[in-house]
C-alpha cells in the first residue's frame, strides 16, 4: 500500500492512501458470489416442484401393465379418450372456467375503476365490504348455497356451478382491477375528457387500453379458480356427464388405482390449458403502453 501527499489549502500537505482498487474488487467478486447462490438455491427450489410434474409427465407417455408398445407411447391418452367420458368432462370444464372468466372480468372491470377512482364513503365502504367477503372461506357458504339452488333447480347443473365461480372470484378480481387502475394517472382520462370523450369513453378507450397486464392478471386467476376447483364441484354434481375434469380424473383414479398411466393421462390432459393460456398470454405482460401514453407530459 503506497502513501500519497493530498494538498489542503489550509492546513497543509496532509498524509493519505492511494486508491488501489482492490477492495472495489473484493466486494464485485463477493456481490457475484451471492447472486451464484440465489441462483442455485432458486434453481435447487424449482426442481423439487417439478420432479412431481416430470414423473406425471413420463408415467403419462409409459407402457400401461397391459399394453404391448415398448418405450413412450400415446396409446394411454387414446384408451383415456374412448374408455372413459375425458371429452365431456373436458368440455364441461371449459364451459365453466371461460364463462367464469368473462363475466368475471366484464364485471370486475367497471367495479375496480369505481374503487380506484371512487372517494366517496359508500365506495370505501363497499370497498370494505369486499374485503370481509374474501377473507371468508368458500366453504362457509356451500351448505346455504346448496339449500338455495336446490330450490331453483340449479343443483347438479353447469349453471348453478358458474354462478357460484363467478361470486366467490368477483371480490379478488375487483380488488385486482383496482390495484392496476390504481396505477393509472388520472391525467390521461382528464386529457381525453377535454378533448370531448365521456367518462365511460375514456374508461373503455384509455383505462382499459392501459391496462391489458391487470385484465390478463385477472383473467388467469378466474381461470385457475374455476378450472382447479374440487371443493365446490363435488358438492353441486351428482351426474357423471356432467362432472368437471377435476372430478373426473377424482372419479377415474378411484376405479383405476392399480393403472397409473392411464391416470397421468388423464391428469397430464388437466394440465394443458393452464399451460396453453399461460404460454399464449405471457407475452403481453408488460406496461409499455403506459409509459408510452405518458410521453411528452
Amino acid at each position: 500500500m503506497s502513501a500519497v501527499v493530498h494538498a489542503h489549502p489550509q492546513s497543509g500537505p496532509v498524509l493519505g492512501v492511494a486508491d488501489t482498487g482492490k477492495p472495489n474488487r473484493s466486494l464485485s467478486d463477493a456481490g457475484l458470489r451471492g447472486r451464484w447462490w440465489r441462483f442455485a438455491l432458486i434453481l435447487a427450489i424449482t426442481a423439487v416442484v417439478l420432479v412431481p410434474i416430470m414423473v406425471t409427465v413420463v408415467l403419462a407417455f409409459t407402457p400401461g401393465p397391459t399394453s404391448t408398445a415398448t418405450g413412450f407411447t400415446l396409446e394411454n391418452f387414446g384408451s383415456v379418450f374412448s374408455e372413459t367420458l375425458a371429452s365431456t368432462w373436458l368440455q364441461n370444464s371449459l364451459i365453466t372456467t371461460l364463462s367464469t372468466v368473462v363475466v368475471a372480468v366484464a364485471v370486475a372491470a367497471p367495479a375496480g375503476y369505481v374503487l380506484s377512482r371512487g372517494r366517496s364513503k359508500a365506495v370505501s365502504g363497499y370497498s370494505l365490504l369486499l374485503f370481509v367477503m374474501q377473507s371468508l372461506p368458500i366453504i362457509t357458504s356451500v351448505v346455504p348455497l346448496f339449500i338455495l339452488f336446490a330450490g331453483m333447480g340449479l343443483v347438479d347443473n353447469l349453471m348453478g356451478l358458474t354462478i357460484i365461480y363467478v361470486g366467490s372470484t368477483m371480490t379478488v378480481a375487483t380488488w385486482m382491477m383496482a390495484a392496476y387502475f390504481d396505477s393509472i394517472p388520472i391525467s390521461l382520462e382528464e386529457a381525453s375528457w377535454i378533448d370531448g370523450c365521456s367518462v365511460f369513453g375514456s374508461f373503455t378507450k384509455v383505462v382499459l387500453r392501459n391496462s391489458l397486464p391487470g385484465v390478463l392478471s385477472t383473467a388467469i386467476f378466474a381461470f385457475l379458480l374455476a378450472w382447479n376447483d374440487y371443493l365446490v364441484a363435488i358438492v353441486f354434481l351428482r351426474s357423471t356427464e356432467i362432472f368437471t375434469l377435476p372430478m373426473g380424473v377424482q372419479s377415474f383414479f378411484q376405479q383405476n388405482q392399480t393403472d397409473w398411466t392411464s391416470v397421468m393421462a388423464l391428469a397430464v390432459i388437466m394440465m394443458l390449458p393452464p399451460i396453453i393460456v399461460f404460454a399464449a398470454l405471457n407475452k403481453y405482460f408488460s406496461v409499455g403502453g403506459i409509459g408510452g401514453s405518458l410521453a411528452g407530459r
